[in-house]
Protein backbone atom coordinates (compact mmCIF):
# COMPACT_ATOMS: atom_id res chain seq x y z
CA UNK A 1 0.00 0.00 0.00
CA UNK A 2 1.40 3.37 -0.19
CA UNK A 3 2.92 5.23 2.42
CA UNK A 4 1.07 8.19 3.65
CA UNK A 5 2.09 11.17 6.16
CA UNK A 6 0.49 10.76 9.91
CA UNK A 7 -1.28 14.22 9.17
CA UNK A 8 -2.23 13.43 6.27
CA UNK A 9 -5.75 11.91 7.36
CA UNK A 10 -8.17 12.48 10.66
CA UNK A 11 -9.52 9.16 11.73
CA UNK A 12 -13.59 9.55 11.67
CA UNK A 13 -16.23 9.37 14.55
CA UNK A 14 -16.11 6.13 16.93
CA UNK A 15 -18.27 2.85 15.71
CA UNK A 16 -21.47 2.58 17.14
CA UNK A 17 -21.60 1.07 20.57
CA UNK A 18 -22.07 -2.15 21.43
CA UNK A 19 -26.35 -2.66 21.93
CA UNK A 20 -26.04 -4.65 25.18
CA UNK A 21 -26.38 -2.69 28.60
CA UNK A 22 -22.92 -3.31 30.18
CA UNK A 23 -22.62 -4.92 33.31
CA UNK A 24 -20.31 -1.99 35.23
CA UNK A 25 -22.91 0.72 33.69
CA UNK A 26 -25.13 2.64 36.39
CA UNK A 27 -28.56 2.47 36.23
CA UNK A 28 -28.88 5.96 36.98
CA UNK A 29 -32.96 6.71 35.86
CA UNK A 30 -35.85 4.49 35.58
CA UNK A 31 -37.07 3.43 31.87
CA UNK A 32 -41.12 2.75 32.81
CA UNK A 33 -42.98 0.50 30.66
CA UNK A 34 -44.65 3.96 29.21
CA UNK A 35 -41.26 5.74 28.49
CA UNK A 36 -40.07 2.23 26.37
CA UNK A 37 -43.73 2.34 24.48
CA UNK A 38 -43.76 5.79 23.27
CA UNK A 39 -40.21 5.47 22.54
CA UNK A 40 -41.05 2.33 20.22
CA UNK A 41 -43.94 4.41 19.06
CA UNK A 42 -41.47 7.61 18.36
CA UNK A 43 -38.40 5.48 16.41
CA UNK A 44 -41.33 3.40 14.80
CA UNK A 45 -42.87 7.03 13.45
CA UNK A 46 -39.35 8.82 12.55
CA UNK A 47 -37.23 5.90 11.33
CA UNK A 48 -39.98 2.86 10.55
CA UNK A 49 -37.42 0.67 12.79
CA UNK A 50 -40.22 -1.53 14.92
CA UNK A 51 -38.26 -2.41 18.36
CA UNK A 52 -39.14 -5.49 19.45
CA UNK A 53 -40.04 -5.51 23.50
CA UNK A 54 -36.44 -7.51 23.72
CA UNK A 55 -34.76 -4.10 23.18
CA UNK A 56 -35.73 -2.75 26.13
CA UNK A 57 -31.91 -3.19 27.75
CA UNK A 58 -30.11 -1.83 24.08
CA UNK A 59 -33.08 1.89 24.29
CA UNK A 60 -31.80 2.04 28.14
CA UNK A 61 -27.75 2.10 27.50
CA UNK A 62 -27.78 3.73 24.39
CA UNK A 63 -30.47 6.64 25.69
CA UNK A 64 -29.54 7.04 28.72
CA UNK A 65 -26.33 8.61 28.11
CA UNK A 66 -27.81 11.41 26.14
CA UNK A 67 -29.80 11.88 28.88
CA UNK A 68 -26.60 12.20 30.88
CA UNK A 69 -25.26 14.48 28.52
CA UNK A 70 -28.27 16.84 28.46
CA UNK A 71 -28.78 16.78 32.51
CA UNK A 72 -31.85 15.53 32.91
CA UNK A 73 -32.88 13.48 35.42
CA UNK A 74 -35.65 11.40 33.90
CA UNK A 75 -37.25 9.82 30.78
CA UNK A 76 -40.54 11.20 30.31
CA UNK A 77 -38.52 14.89 30.73
CA UNK A 78 -36.17 13.68 27.41
CA UNK A 79 -39.53 12.37 25.70
CA UNK A 80 -41.47 15.17 26.59
CA UNK A 81 -38.51 17.57 24.89
CA UNK A 82 -38.64 15.40 21.60
CA UNK A 83 -42.64 15.82 21.47
CA UNK A 84 -42.06 19.74 22.00
CA UNK A 85 -40.01 20.35 18.90
CA UNK A 86 -41.01 18.03 15.72
CA UNK A 87 -37.27 20.38 14.22
CA UNK A 88 -35.20 19.59 17.13
CA UNK A 89 -31.44 18.66 16.42
CA UNK A 90 -31.79 16.15 18.78
CA UNK A 91 -34.06 14.25 16.78
CA UNK A 92 -30.87 13.00 14.88
CA UNK A 93 -28.84 12.47 18.26
CA UNK A 94 -32.47 10.42 19.27
CA UNK A 95 -32.09 8.62 15.85
CA UNK A 96 -28.86 7.61 15.29
CA UNK A 97 -28.81 6.42 18.95
CA UNK A 98 -31.54 3.30 18.12
CA UNK A 99 -30.07 2.88 14.59
CA UNK A 100 -28.18 -0.74 14.81
CA UNK A 101 -24.71 -0.94 12.24
CA UNK A 102 -23.52 -3.64 11.66
CA UNK A 103 -21.46 -4.03 8.36
CA UNK A 104 -17.84 -5.27 7.00
CA UNK A 105 -16.17 -5.13 3.86
CA UNK A 106 -17.55 -7.94 1.26
CA UNK A 107 -20.28 -8.97 3.86
CA UNK A 108 -22.19 -11.58 2.29
CA UNK A 109 -19.72 -12.22 -0.98
CA UNK A 110 -21.82 -13.84 -3.01
CA UNK A 111 -23.48 -10.61 -3.99
CA UNK A 112 -20.41 -9.08 -5.55
CA UNK A 113 -19.37 -11.66 -8.43
CA UNK A 114 -22.93 -11.03 -9.64
CA UNK A 115 -22.92 -7.60 -9.42
CA UNK A 116 -19.27 -7.43 -11.39
CA UNK A 117 -20.70 -9.72 -14.22
CA UNK A 118 -23.45 -7.41 -14.53
CA UNK A 119 -21.63 -4.42 -14.69
CA UNK A 120 -20.02 -5.91 -17.62
CA UNK A 121 -22.87 -6.97 -19.16
CA UNK A 122 -24.95 -3.37 -18.95
CA UNK A 123 -22.52 -1.85 -21.54
CA UNK A 124 -22.91 1.56 -20.22
CA UNK A 125 -21.90 4.00 -17.07
CA UNK A 126 -23.50 1.54 -14.15
CA UNK A 127 -24.57 3.73 -11.46
CA UNK A 128 -25.74 1.84 -8.02
CA UNK A 129 -27.46 2.88 -4.86
CA UNK A 130 -26.40 1.91 -1.45
CA UNK A 131 -29.07 2.82 0.79
CA UNK A 132 -27.92 1.63 4.10
CA UNK A 133 -24.37 2.66 3.77
CA UNK A 134 -23.56 2.56 7.84
CA UNK A 135 -19.89 3.26 8.01
CA UNK A 136 -19.13 2.39 4.36
CA UNK A 137 -17.97 -0.73 4.27
CA UNK A 138 -20.83 -1.90 1.66
CA UNK A 139 -20.52 0.94 -0.83
CA UNK A 140 -16.57 0.73 -0.85
CA UNK A 141 -17.11 -3.15 -1.89
CA UNK A 142 -19.77 -2.02 -4.45
CA UNK A 143 -17.56 0.41 -5.97
CA UNK A 144 -13.93 -1.82 -5.65
CA UNK A 145 -15.74 -4.68 -7.32
CA UNK A 146 -16.69 -2.29 -10.30
CA UNK A 147 -13.59 -0.77 -10.81
CA UNK A 148 -11.94 -3.80 -11.28
CA UNK A 149 -14.94 -4.84 -13.42
CA UNK A 150 -14.92 -1.66 -15.46
CA UNK A 151 -12.16 0.46 -14.70
CA UNK A 152 -12.01 3.32 -11.98
CA UNK A 153 -14.73 6.25 -13.08
CA UNK A 154 -17.13 3.78 -15.23
CA UNK A 155 -18.93 3.58 -12.46
CA UNK A 156 -21.26 5.77 -9.68
CA UNK A 157 -22.60 4.87 -6.19
CA UNK A 158 -25.07 7.16 -3.91
CA UNK A 159 -24.67 5.89 -0.18
CA UNK A 160 -27.13 6.54 1.80
CA UNK A 161 -27.91 6.87 5.26
CA UNK A 162 -30.59 8.00 8.32
CA UNK A 163 -27.27 8.04 10.41
CA UNK A 164 -25.64 10.85 10.20
CA UNK A 165 -22.93 10.05 12.70
CA UNK A 166 -21.72 6.54 10.70
CA UNK A 167 -21.99 8.56 7.26
CA UNK A 168 -19.16 10.96 8.78
CA UNK A 169 -17.35 8.00 9.39
CA UNK A 170 -17.85 6.12 5.90
CA UNK A 171 -17.21 9.63 3.98
CA UNK A 172 -13.87 9.71 5.97
CA UNK A 173 -13.00 6.78 4.33
CA UNK A 174 -10.46 5.60 7.31
CA UNK A 175 -10.28 1.67 8.54
CA UNK A 176 -8.44 0.05 11.06
CA UNK A 177 -5.94 -3.13 10.27
CA UNK A 178 -8.66 -5.38 11.84
CA UNK A 179 -11.43 -3.72 9.57
CA UNK A 180 -9.58 -4.45 6.32
CA UNK A 181 -7.94 -7.56 7.19
CA UNK A 182 -10.15 -10.00 5.20
CA UNK A 183 -8.97 -8.00 2.05
CA UNK A 184 -6.50 -8.93 -0.31
CA UNK A 185 -3.16 -7.50 -0.51
CA UNK A 186 -3.63 -6.80 -4.28
CA UNK A 187 -7.12 -4.54 -3.15
CA UNK A 188 -5.13 -3.25 0.08
CA UNK A 189 -2.43 -1.52 -2.61
CA UNK A 190 -4.70 -0.70 -5.47
CA UNK A 191 -6.98 1.12 -3.12
CA UNK A 192 -6.03 2.10 -0.03
CA UNK A 193 -3.66 4.49 1.86
CA UNK A 194 -1.48 2.97 4.43
CA UNK A 195 -0.93 5.36 7.80
CA UNK A 196 2.77 5.83 9.26
CA UNK A 197 3.83 6.97 12.44
CA UNK A 198 1.10 7.61 14.66
CA UNK A 199 -1.62 6.53 12.26
CA UNK A 200 0.45 2.69 11.76
CA UNK A 201 -2.10 -0.03 11.09
CA UNK A 202 -5.14 2.77 9.68
CA UNK A 203 -6.00 2.94 6.14
CA UNK A 204 -7.61 5.51 4.31
CA UNK A 205 -9.70 4.72 0.76
CA UNK A 206 -7.79 6.56 -1.90
CA UNK A 207 -9.58 9.74 -3.60
CA UNK A 208 -9.31 7.80 -7.23
CA UNK A 209 -12.03 5.39 -5.33
CA UNK A 210 -13.57 8.13 -2.80
CA UNK A 211 -14.66 10.01 -6.01
CA UNK A 212 -17.13 7.73 -7.10
CA UNK A 213 -19.43 7.52 -4.51
CA UNK A 214 -21.71 10.63 -2.92
CA UNK A 215 -22.15 10.13 0.63
CA UNK A 216 -25.93 11.31 1.40
CA UNK A 217 -28.66 11.64 4.18
CA UNK A 218 -31.16 9.90 3.73
CA UNK A 219 -34.68 8.40 5.54
CA UNK A 220 -36.09 5.80 3.80
CA UNK A 221 -39.29 7.14 5.47
CA UNK A 222 -38.74 10.45 4.26
CA UNK A 223 -42.08 11.29 1.93
CA UNK A 224 -39.58 12.77 -0.95
CA UNK A 225 -36.34 10.71 -1.34
CA UNK A 226 -34.88 13.66 -3.70
CA UNK A 227 -34.08 10.78 -6.09
CA UNK A 228 -34.48 11.31 -9.53
CA UNK A 229 -31.66 9.20 -11.64
CA UNK A 230 -32.48 5.62 -12.44
CA UNK A 231 -30.05 3.15 -11.04
CA UNK A 232 -28.37 -0.62 -12.17
CA UNK A 233 -28.74 -1.93 -9.09
CA UNK A 234 -29.88 -1.05 -5.54
CA UNK A 235 -28.65 -2.30 -2.76
CA UNK A 236 -31.18 -2.59 0.04
CA UNK A 237 -29.33 -5.47 2.83
CA UNK A 238 -29.89 -6.09 6.28
CA UNK A 239 -31.72 -3.15 6.79
CA UNK A 240 -35.65 -4.47 5.89
CA UNK A 241 -35.49 -6.44 8.62
CA UNK A 242 -36.10 -3.23 11.39
CA UNK A 243 -39.51 -2.54 9.20
CA UNK A 244 -42.19 -4.11 9.78
CA UNK A 245 -44.29 -5.89 6.71
CA UNK A 246 -46.34 -2.63 5.48
CA UNK A 247 -43.23 -0.31 5.63
CA UNK A 248 -41.04 -3.12 3.99
CA UNK A 249 -43.94 -3.17 0.92
CA UNK A 250 -44.09 0.45 0.48
CA UNK A 251 -40.30 1.35 0.27
CA UNK A 252 -39.84 -1.54 -2.20
CA UNK A 253 -42.73 -0.01 -4.44
CA UNK A 254 -40.88 3.28 -4.53
CA UNK A 255 -37.70 1.35 -5.50
CA UNK A 256 -39.46 -0.21 -8.30
CA UNK A 257 -39.33 3.43 -10.87
CA UNK A 258 -35.46 4.17 -9.66
CA UNK A 259 -34.61 0.94 -11.37
CA UNK A 260 -33.86 0.49 -15.03
CA UNK A 261 -35.02 -2.53 -17.15
CA UNK A 262 -33.04 -5.60 -15.65
CA UNK A 263 -31.44 -3.62 -12.66
CA UNK A 264 -31.03 -5.88 -9.70
CA UNK A 265 -31.79 -5.27 -6.04
CA UNK A 266 -29.98 -7.06 -3.59
CA UNK A 267 -31.37 -8.22 0.09
CA UNK A 268 -29.94 -9.09 3.31
CA UNK A 269 -29.60 -13.10 3.91
CA UNK A 270 -32.65 -12.97 5.92
CA UNK A 271 -34.46 -11.14 4.20
CA UNK A 272 -36.96 -12.46 1.93
CA UNK A 273 -39.20 -9.99 -0.50
CA UNK A 274 -41.06 -12.36 -2.35
CA UNK A 275 -43.66 -12.34 0.62
CA UNK A 276 -43.49 -8.61 0.64
CA UNK A 277 -44.17 -7.50 -2.85
CA UNK A 278 -44.82 -8.57 -6.31
CA UNK A 279 -43.07 -5.84 -7.60
CA UNK A 280 -40.00 -8.07 -7.70
CA UNK A 281 -39.19 -11.60 -8.98
CA UNK A 282 -36.57 -13.77 -7.21
CA UNK A 283 -33.53 -14.07 -9.62
CA UNK A 284 -30.81 -15.97 -7.40
CA UNK A 285 -29.54 -16.08 -3.53
CA UNK A 286 -31.02 -12.51 -2.22
CA UNK A 287 -30.77 -10.88 -5.72
CA UNK A 288 -33.88 -9.95 -7.04
CA UNK A 289 -35.46 -8.43 -10.48
CA UNK A 290 -37.93 -6.16 -11.64
CA UNK A 291 -41.12 -8.39 -12.48
CA UNK A 292 -42.17 -7.81 -16.03
CA UNK A 293 -45.29 -5.72 -14.74
CA UNK A 294 -42.78 -3.54 -12.79
CA UNK A 295 -40.44 -2.90 -16.02
CA UNK A 296 -43.78 -1.81 -18.00
CA UNK A 297 -45.39 0.37 -15.24
CA UNK A 298 -41.90 2.22 -13.93
CA UNK A 299 -38.56 0.91 -14.53
CA UNK A 300 -38.07 2.26 -18.16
Amino acid sequence: MTQLRPTAFAAGPQSAQPASLRRDEPRDFLLTERDFEKIRAMIHRRAGISLGSHKREMVYSRLARRLRTLQLVDFGTYLAMLDADDGSEEWEFFTNALTTNLTSFFREAHHFPLLAEHAKKTGRPYSVWCSAASTGEEPYSIAITLAEALGERAATVLATDIDTQVLAKARSGVYTAEQVNKLSPERLKRFFLKGTGQRAGAVKVKPELAGTISFEPLNLLAPDWGIREKFDAIFCRNVMIYFDKPTQGKILERFVPLLKPHGLLFAGHSENFSYVTRAFQLRGQTVYELAPQSVRLGGS
